[in-house]
């Protein structure tokens, strides 16, 4: 929206602006923010930024060393629709309190040091990513977690009804039209809300899920503004819901024996005006480059370990399992859902060729995923693996009705978090090069995955284990 601070500045006096938003991300991925009287936002705060404790909800560093400054970027800025007051929002990189540094464990950072790192190989001058965005829309969701009573109850007028509605049919969703579809409103809202900040929309359309999923795909951008974008996204989805008094979650299974929601992302690189993924020669599957294919060949072989980062929760290997379009194996293939990698079918000229890596949900940090899925594909080309070499495909099979001979051939994904965080664990060098990743942020991050959430979830009462045990 702005090249210079100086234009942000004109714009606030220009447009009636009252307050300035200031949006970082924290380490789990969720946005913190501070707002500012629009008379006092100087061009001091572009140089010196605003001071806060990055030791609360943001997930930066210990109480002893908290603080921390939040440095707004120019080219993010848009006018937030949500506001009462007209707001400018700016997300913000993060620096260290003394010396204006780049905090280390700022994901913001981190996806910045990754695209810094892909130049200085001379592989690519940039990688290019696209996340596909699937949500639920909720009427009320009503959450019980209390010693003596533990309760979940989701009310979803496309599957509940009211008698003056049609009940769309389970894992029947899948780009039905209105009256089942009751959502196309929102949708058609959510996108025109992101059109007048900018953010092109391919399109939109309602998803498997019978109780509200629904989907919508982006154009291809640069690393972090892909990223920044994916975070505007979700909050105008979430914020276009609440206002329509619904509830959007982008939890990757909400719904027991339904689609789960899943952040499949199609990425390629590209060299000056080369599409470096294309080869039309017919000598590679798909016409994918060599390049390509050992990009694709280090997404997979790094598999398992970009699991502790790209989906780190407990919740999301309730939707990686099979029979519901999402992958467990790590193989790749053309036009293949059951496939960890996918090879649109339909992107077939030199600018349209890229892949997509299906396993990653929301409930990773996606600034963190993109810059791991990156650096998993450039370990791939540095050590020139070949896929065909290491049973990683291609296959074009669906792998759940393969016998167990076929099926064993073919590395799974972790079924755990617990296995998730081991796998990190033991193979993460391919993040730290280039100092991308700091050694100590991967292995804080793994501790609090496992001490935060898989412990805390396994400690507790399942109401299923009432239906199994309690006449025990």
């Amino acid at each position: 929206m702005f090249a210079t601070p100086a234009d942000v500045l004109k714009y606030i006096d220009g447009n009636e602006i009252e307050i300035v938003d200031l949006k970082m991300a924290g380490v789990a991925g969720q946005w913190l923010h501070v707002s500012i009287p629009a008379r006092n936002f100087t061009q001091s705060i572009f140089e010196d930024g605003i001071g806060y404790d990055g030791s609360s909800g943001s997930g930066f560093s210990k109480v002893e060393s908290g603080d921390v400054v939040a440095i707004p970027d120019v080219e993010t800025a848009f006018v937030d629709p949500f506001a009462e007051r007209r707001t400018l929002s700016l997300l913000c990189h993060t620096v260290t309190a003394d010396t204006r540094r780049p905090f280390p464990n700022d994901p913001r950072s981190i996806a910045g040091r990754a695209e810094a790192y892909l130049v200085e190989t001379g592989v690519a001058d940039a990688a290019l990513f696209a996340p596909e965005f699937e949500f639920h829309v909720f009427d009320r969701v009503e959450v019980i977690n209390e010693p003596y009573c533990l309760a979940v109850e989701i009310d979803a007028g496309e599957v509940h009804g009211d008698g003056q509605h049609y009940r769309m049919p389970r894992q029947r969703g899948y780009m039905r039209v209105p009256p089942l579809d009751q959502l196309q409103d929102i949708r058609n809202e959510i996108v025109m809300e992101l059109e007048r900040m900018g953010i092109p929309v391919r399109y939109h359309h309602h998803e498997v899920g019978a109780a509200g999923q629904c989907e919508i795909e982006v154009p291809l951008d640069t690393l972090v503004r892909a990223a920044d974008r994916a975070q505007i996204i979700k909050y105008v989805v979430k914020n276009v819901a609440a206002r329509r008094g619904r509830i959007a979650t982008f939890m990757p299974k909400p719904i027991y024996g339904e689609a789960g929601n899943g952040m499949h992302v199609h990425q390629k690189l590209v060299k000056g005006d080369q599409h470096v993924f294309f080869d039309g020669t017919g000598a590679h599957y798909a016409d994918l480059s060599e390049l390509a294919l050992h990009y694709t060949a280090g997404l997979l072989q790094h598999g398992a370990a970009l699991t502790g980062l790209t989906n780190p929760s407990t919740n999301s290997f309730k939707r990686l399992v099979e029979g519901y379009e999402a992958p467990v194996s790590l193989f790749f293939s053309l036009a293949n859902r059951s496939a960890a990698v996918r090879v649109p079918r339909y992107a077939t000229r030199p600018e349209e060729k890229r892949i997509e890596y299906r396993p990653p949900d929301f409930t990773g940090n996606v600034y963190l995923s993109l810059a791991a899925m990156l650096m998993a594909g450039l370990d791939g080309i540095a050590r020139r693996i070949d896929p065909a070499e290491h049973n990683l495909g291609p296959f074009d099979v669906d792998i759940s009705t393969q016998d167990e001979a076929f099926r064993q051939r073919i590395a799974t994904l972790p079924a755990s978090l617990p296995e998730a965080v081991a796998a990190l664990r033991e193979d993460h060098t391919f993040l730290c090069q280039g100092e991308v990743f700091p050694e100590s942020f991967v292995e804080e991050w793994c501790r609090t995955r496992l001490a935060g959430e898989a412990r805390e979830v396994a400690r507790r009462p399942h109401p299923y284990e009432y239906h199994l045990y309690l006449d025990t």
